[in-house]
């Protein structure tokens, strides 16, 4: 399986984006994976996913649905015909929802994007699950559940923390992927996020994709914080 790094960008509007792409542009070398998440998706629409695209790069769509099973199916439905590489959805839905959105998102000849669900965000922890969501178990046994309920919904991987990656293909198979934001060069802010690691040990640890945002979107020179990134964390995965 191939390693890739997904850059998060978390921008307001489609000039602050092509302006962050704009040394991608200039460097010509391969498109890197983009998420775009709600923030980008609701200001400018599908027409940004089209344009990115058209310019041949990879895309997350990240917006994370989770509604009664029939909406999600509909929802899917209009989001395959944007032609992203990979879409969403919370595993705290359900798997009748995840099983509707497997069905809504394939097309008519087989195919669909990769469809993986959040298990828990990487900004909960084990006292917001027990005080807040009233959910008693272990985190890492949530995790495991909802990361088996979607491979028995006919899912293809989770959104996980980079911890817990490798549990994650002992648990669904080597083959289910694992998609994993959380991740910070070594010495790097760990902003918002609770469980992290750096890009080398996500690879060491199980990821196949990572998704970052600050660190390379922040940095001074993004095309080169994304080549540390994906060399990082390729030299971690081959020490699998």
């Amino acid at each position: 399986m191939s390693h890739h790094v997904i850059i998060a960008c978390d921008f307001a509007s489609r000039e602050e984006t092509l302006r962050f792409l704009a040394p991608f542009e200039a460097a010509q070398g391969e498109k890197p994976w983009l998420k775009i998440g709600m923030e980008l998706y609701y200001a400018e629409g599908p027409q940004m996913v089209r344009e990115l695209k058209e310019k041949g790069y990879h895309i997350f769509l990240d917006l994370k649905l989770h509604d009664i099973p029939n909406t999600v199916k509909k929802d899917m439905r209009v989001l395959k015909d944007l032609d992203v590489d990979m879409v969403n959805l919370h595993a705290s839905g359900g798997i009748a929802m995840m099983r509707a959105a497997v069905e809504g998102l394939t097309r008519e000849d087989g195919t669909r994007p990769i469809l993986i669900a959040v298990t828990q965000l990487t900004s909960t922890s084990q006292e917001v699950m027990e005080q807040e969501l009233l959910i008693e178990k272990p985190l890492d046994k949530v995790v495991m559940h909802y990361a088996k309920n979607a491979r028995e919904a006919g899912l293809d991987g989770v959104v996980c923390s980079p911890l817990e990656a490798g549990k994650v293909h002992e648990v669904c198979g080597a083959d289910f992927v694992t998609v994993t934001p959380g991740v910070r060069f070594a010495g790097g802010e760990v902003g918002d996020q609770v469980r992290v690691t750096t890009p080398q040990r996500a690879g060491e640890i199980g990821s196949d994709y990572l998704v970052m945002g600050r660190p390379i979107t922040g940095s001074e020179d993004p095309v080169e914080a994304y080549a540390r990134a994906t060399r990082e964390f390729r030299q971690g995965a081959e020490k699998r």
